[in-house]
């Protein structure tokens, strides 16, 4: 599979991308191109949280608010979850993710130990024996370790976030417990349609992830705000034939 955006497969900022029908997916006449410039995120999200397994009325916790962080937490939600707990270091998004789909938000010390991070997570958003499943979209490895301790024994971990190639890990936790540990590469067969029918019958909301938009002349800036982590998500407005297009910017291909 070739990934668009993706080195070295360059191209997509242009007026014009053409690639197979069969990748193509139709929005609703419900939706609009600004809702759809966001799917790509979403099936990730999509496919992160299928991994998970989420069912209704369980717990998961989520490290990482960035935009497939968030979209996680949206999509378990919308498949059930009653407690959705969001984990990042930077307050702006923690408070964003928490009007938008987190139903708790930590915020872990610097000074802490994974697990005593953990055991904070537990106690205060009352997880009880710890959550049904963790997602990590931060890539990084103290919150990959945190997710090891924050799970109930024969719970799930999901890897979504890419940082480090090799990372210190606490696989005594992860036997002992018993926990079913899953990857997740981006997304698979169906969980783009999934994710056009999440946004299309309401279930997932994802306008508020657009925080700016930014004429075409302005793409280099929206970029360096994205890795600033300012904002959630940049969108370009091009008009032209009296159609606008938006087209959804990434900084790379991390997830996070």
């Amino acid at each position: 599979m070739a990934f668009a955006a993706t080195p070295p497969y360059d191209g997509t900022i242009c007026r014009y991308y053409r690639i197979p029908g069969d990748f193509c997916y139709k929005l609703p006449d419900s939706m609009t191109l600004e809702e759809g410039a966001v799917v790509e995120p979403l099936a990730v999200g999509v496919h992160i949280t299928k991994q998970a397994g989420i069912r209704p009325g369980q717990s998961v916790v989520v490290f990482g608010a960035g935009p497939v962080g968030l979209l996680c937490m949206a999509v378990a939600k919308a498949y059930g979850a009653d407690i959705v707990v969001a984990v990042d270091v930077n307050e702006e998004r923690l408070q964003f993710a928490k009007k938008y789909a987190a139903t708790h938000a930590f915020t872990p010390s610097r000074s802490e130990i994974p697990e005593e991070s953990a055991a904070r997570i537990i106690k205060e958003c009352g997880l009880e024996a710890g959550s049904d499943a963790a997602i990590d979209a931060s890539g990084a490895e103290v919150c990959i370790q945190t997710a090891q301790y924050v799970v109930r024994n024969g719970g799930t971990y999901v890897q979504g976030g890419m940082g480090k190639p090799d990372i210190n890990y606490p696989i005594m936790a992860m036997c002992t417990k018993e926990l079913t540990t899953k990857g997740s590469f981006r997304y698979s067969h169906g969980d783009y349609s999934d994710a056009v029918g999440l946004v299309a019958h309401g279930r997932v909301s994802v306008k508020e992830l657009i925080s700016k938009k930014v004429k075409f002349e302005e793409a280099e800036q929206a970029f360096e705000d994205t890795k600033a982590a300012k904002g959630i998500k940049v969108s370009n407005v091009d008009s032209f034939n009296n159609v606008q297009l938006l087209i959804h910017i990434r900084v790379s291909h991390r997830r996070s």
